[in-house]
C-alpha cells in the first residue's frame, strides 16, 4: 500500500533528497539553450534575433506553468502531476533533438518551460507536510537543489554542446526526464489534497487569497525587487566580461556561474536558522549582502575576484530573503500552499524581468555603471519595505 503524506506528520529523508535532486534535473532544462543558442542558429538556419526567441518562449512557458499548473496542486494528486509533467517534459526534449523546424522547436521549448515548474510542486510539499520545527529547514534544501540545477545546467549545455552538438544535450535530458518519471511514479507517496470544487473555481479563490493575505503581497514585492538585483548583475555581466582587461566569452560567464553553486547549497543551513533569526532581521541582512556585493563590484571594477566575491554575496543574500519570506507566506494558510507559492512566484518572476530589463536599459546608457545603479536602487526597494514591515 502505498504512502500518504499527511500535514505536519513529516516528510522521509529519501523523498527530500528525490525531491531536491529532480527540483535541479527538472528547471535545468530551461536554462540548457542559453549556451547553445549559437549552435542551434547555425543549425537551423535561423537569425540571431530568432534563436534568442527560444530562450524567451521557454520563459513564457515557465510564467504560464507557474499560473495554471502550480495551483492544481492543491486540488489534484501531486504525484500525478509531477509524473504527466515530466513525461510530456521527455517528449518536447526529445522533439527538440530531433526536429528540423524552428517553429516546432519553439513549440517545443514553450511545453518545456511549462513542465519544468515542478520544483514549485516539490517546495509548498516539504512545507505543508514536513514537522513544524523542520519545515523551514526542508523548503530549504528543495531549494538548494533548485538552485544548483540552474546553475550547473548552462555549464552542462555549454560542455555537451561543444563537444558532441546541441541535439545531443536535448537527447540525454529526454532520457534523464523518463528515469525521473519512473522514479516519481515509484516512490513519490500520495499527499492529501486541499481544495474540493472545478478548476475554474480554485483558479478564482487565487485572486480571493491576494486580497485576504496582505503579507503574502507584502513579501511577494519584497522578494521580487530583491531578485530582480540578483538578476540585473547575471543579465549583463556576458557584456562586461567581453570588455578590457577580461576579453573573455560566454563560456567563462558559465563557469562563473558555478561560484553560486557555494551560495546555493547554504539555502538549507539558512532555512535552519530563520525562526531564530527572525524574518525580518534576514531581509535586512540579506539587502545589506546585496549592498555589499554590489559596493565591491563598484569599488574593484576589473577583477575576477570581486566578481567571485559578489556573486557569492548576492546568492547568499538572495537565499536569506527568499527563504524567510516564503517560510512567511506558507504559515499564513497551509491549505492553500500551491496558490501561495504561485503567486509568490509569478511575483518572482515579474521582479526578475524588471531587473532583467533595468539592467540592459542601464547598460545601453551608462555602461557596467549604470548596472551596479540599478542593482543597488532594486535592493534598496527591497530594504526599505522591510524597513517599513512589522516583521519580527
Amino acid at each position: 500500500m502505498r504512502m500518504t503524506l499527511h500535514e505536519n506528520q513529516g516528510v522521509p529523508r529519501s523523498l527530500l533528497f528525490m525531491m531536491a535532486l529532480m527540483a535541479g534535473i527538472s528547471v535545468a532544462n530551461i536554462y540548457y539553450c542559453q549556451p547553445l543558442l549559437s549552435l542551434m542558429a547555425s543549425d537551423l538556419g535561423i537569425t540571431e534575433f530568432k534563436a534568442g526567441m527560444i530562450a524567451m518562449i521557454t520563459q513564457c512557458g515557465y510564467a504560464c506553468g507557474l499560473f495554471f499548473v502550480i495551483p492544481s496542486g492543491d486540488m489534484f494528486d501531486r504525484r500525478r502531476i509531477v509524473s504527466l509533467s515530466f513525461l510530456l517534459l521527455a517528449a518536447a526534449l526529445l522533439s527538440m533533438a530531433l526536429s528540423g523546424s524552428y517553429m516546432l522547436v519553439m513549440a517545443a521549448s514553450f511545453v518545456t518551460g511549462m513542465c519544468s515548474v515542478m520544483p514549485q510542486i516539490f517546495i509548498p510539499v516539504a512545507a505543508q507536510f514536513s514537522v513544524p520545527e523542520k519545515k523551514n529547514e526542508n523548503v530549504g534544501k528543495i531549494v538548494s537543489g533548485l538552485l544548483v540545477g540552474i546553475l550547473a545546467s548552462r555549464v552542462v549545455s555549454g560542455l555537451v554542446g561543444d563537444w558532441l552538438g546541441w541535439r545531443t544535450m536535448y537527447a540525454i535530458a529526454s532520457g534523464v526526464m523518463m528515469v525521473c518519471t519512473l522514479l516519481i511514479l515509484r516512490f513519490m507517496p500520495a499527499c492529501d489534497s486541499n481544495f474540493s470544487g472545478s478548476y475554474l473555481s480554485l483558479m478564482k479563490s487565487i485572486a480571493t487569497i491576494i486580497r485576504s493575505y496582505p503579507r503574502l503581497r507584502f513579501c511577494s514585492a519584497r522578494s521580487a525587487f530583491a531578485f530582480g538585483s540578483f538578476l540585473a548583475l547575471w543579465s549583463s555581466l556576458t557584456f562586461r566580461i567581453e570588455r578590457e582587461p577580461f576579453c573573455a566569452g560566454s563560456d567563462v560567464v558559465g563557469l562563473l556561474g558555478l561560484c553560486g553553486v557555494a551560495g546555493a547549497l547554504l539555502a538549507s543551513v539558512i532555512g535552519r536558522f530563520i525562526s531564530r533569526v527572525g524574518v525580518r532581521r534576514f531581509n535586512i541582512i540579506g539587502a545589506l549582502l546585496f549592498f555589499a556585493a554590489w559596493g565591491t563590484l563598484f569599488a574593484f571594477d576589473g577583477s575576477y575576484a570581486a566578481i567571485i566575491a559578489s556573486i557569492l554575496l548576492l546568492d547568499i543574500g538572495m537565499q536569506c530573503i527568499q527563504l524567510s519570506n516564503q517560510s512567511v507566506i506558507f504559515s499564513l494558510n497551509p491549505k492553500a500552499s500551491n496558490r501561495m507559492n504561485t503567486v509568490f512566484m509569478t511575483s518572482y518572476f515579474i521582479g526578475g524581468t524588471l531587473g532583467t530589463f533595468l539592467s540592459g536599459l542601464a547598460w545601453s546608457i551608462w555602461a557596467w555603471n549604470g548596472v551596479i545603479i540599478a542593482g543597488i536602487a532594486l535592493a534598496a526597494c527591497s530594504l526599505a519595505l522591510t524597513l517599513l514591515s512589522h516583521d519580527k
